[in-house]
């Protein structure tokens, strides 16, 4: 690893609570409704609309909230991350093997 790609003393971890939290308020709303076993009946219908078909309207405005709530994350980490001063690493030079006198 090139001391380019190392990170700095004071920088904080590229892998942080709060994007492994909205990674996980995005998977969710996809798994769930990928799972089609566990809605694929007709009971309990909705006002007369069978399970099938409520279950899947319900999870359009969930998913919307689900991803604001990511969204609300990624952006109070990445304004953590802008808030942290950034420690400049300064890289010894090397001396050039072919001076000339």
């Amino acid at each position: 690893m090139s001391s380019s790609q190392s990170p700095s003393a004071g920088a904080l971890p590229v892998v942080s609570p709060a994007r492994v939290l909205a990674g996980l308020c995005l998977l969710v709303p996809i798994v769930v409704v990928l799972w089609v076993p566990s809605y694929s009946k007709t009971d309990p219908a909705l006002g007369g609309m069978p399970f099938f078909y409520w279950y899947q309207l319900m999870w359009v405005p969930l998913s919307a909230v689900f991803t604001t709530s990511a969204y609300l994350l990624l952006r109070r980490d990445e304004a953590a991350r802008k808030a942290v001063p950034s420690v400049a690493v300064q890289v010894p030079s090397q001396p050039d093997g072919g001076e000339q006198s």
